[in-house]
């Protein structure tokens, strides 16, 4: 199944980013995420006032992508706000260990900023009993290469170099390279420090899938791999790990959503992509690669193909999808209300328009309106 049109797309995710406005980002989010409630069963506040609890009620348990925590945390909070007797309890334990959890019965859904392998397709359907778990496209967004190097708060840099420093064949911050693509910029001789993800990450995974589509003959390592597999650098622990690291580190250069760059003011890179000007990590220049993504799953699964070699104006390719993946089928009965409704929350207009307060891209209309109609379907 394909998207119908690729212009009709871009239209109408540059459409749902119109309404973002200047961008106001919550920090990293408090682990304490039980929100307010008002007494009634069901009942509502002015701030959730659409949201539909139907009949959710009890403890419903996620994992995974620390891409789209800060995200998270407001869905989180509005959900609860609006539905007493519900909590959701999120951790942002990175894609692959919340692949591994979904995959071993311990969370209703999970959170991936890569599609499920078919070998995890396939191992699913031990939890999923009657079905198999499906990608459902929820948030979107650039992954920024944020960088903290005394004297310097303009950089460019393109994919080869990119990957030369993660690869550590770049060391040094006024290599000839760097440089280049820097004309009259004073560039000092610190040494590059360079930070990734020590857990199993679908940002990783994103990162490694535009290196070696944007720089093959310079990034050789598997883009499969959720996993980091270049030598050197410094190893953190989720994207506010690696955030904090570059943060607190003179000469460093790190890879994270752009909502962690924001909130701790961290640099971050434009990239040189051929097109006739750089391009900043913003939320609109990534949706303007997401927009041209192509539907690359089956029935009611909504992985997708993403476009990291653009060369478009304006479009940011280093880009991520966070899935939530459920079951299509097989839920377990005392989960199954909450699981829906809050799901149906978050891909809502109101669960999409707060994504822009938290640095996120909202999903491409068409994309959205996909998933609306597949969420009330789980069973």
């Amino acid at each position: 199944m394909k998207l119908q049109r690729k212009n009709g797309l871009r239209a109408t995710a540059l459409a749902a980013l119109a309404v973002s406005g200047a961008l106001v980002l919550t920090a990293c989010g408090s682990d304490d995420n039980t929100g307010g409630t008002n007494g009634g069963s069901g009942g509502k506040t002015d701030a959730a006032s659409n949201v539909k609890c139907d009949d959710a009620k009890g403890q419903l348990l996620a994992a995974g992508s620390s891409a789209q925590k800060n995200a998270m945390d407001l869905w989180v909070k509005n959900f609860q706000a609006a539905c007493s007797g519900v909590e959701i309890n999120y951790q942002p334990i990175g894609s692959g260990g919340g692949i591994t959890k979904f995959n071993q019965g311990q969370v209703a859904f999970a959170g991936s900023d890569s599609a499920l392998k078919p070998e995890e397709v396939e191992e699913s359907k031990k939890i999923c009993k009657t079905g198999q778990g499906i990608n459902l496209p929820m948030v979107g967004g650039p992954i920024a290469i944020g960088y903290n190097l005394n004297g310097v708060d303009n950089l460019v840099l393109d994919a080869a170099t990119i990957a030369k420093i993660f690869d550590n064949k770049i060391t040094k911050w006024d290599d000839a390279a760097i440089a280049k693509l820097n004309p009259g910029v004073k560039l000092p001789a610190t040494t590059i420090q360079a930070f990734h993800r020590s857990d199993e990450s679908g940002t990783t995974q994103n990162l490694g899938k535009y290196l070696s589509e944007a720089a093959p003959a310079d990034w050789k390592h598997d883009p499969k791999s959720k996993a980091w597999l270049a030598k050197g650098g410094q190893a953190a622990s989720g994207s506010s790990g690696v955030a904090t690291g570059v943060k607190g580190t003179d000469g460093a250069i790190g890879y994270f959503e752009l909502s962690y760059a924001t909130a701790q003011k961290i640099n971050a890179v434009k990239l040189n992509t051929g097109a006739a000007a750089p391009v900043e990590a913003t939320p609109e220049n990534a949706s303007k690669a997401i927009a041209a993504a192509k539907i690359k799953g089956t029935g009611n699964d909504l992985a997708l193909g993403l476009d990291y070699k653009t060369k478009a104006e304006g479009a940011y390719p280093i880009i991520l999808v966070t899935y939530e993946i459920a079951c299509d089928k097989g839920n377990k009965a005392e989960t199954l209300p909450a699981l829906k409704a809050f799901l149906n929350y978050t891909v809502s207009e109101d669960g999409q328009k707060v994504l822009s307060d938290a640095g996120y891209a909202p999903l491409p209309a068409e994309i959205a309106a996909k998933v609306r109609a597949i969420v009330p379907t789980l069973s």
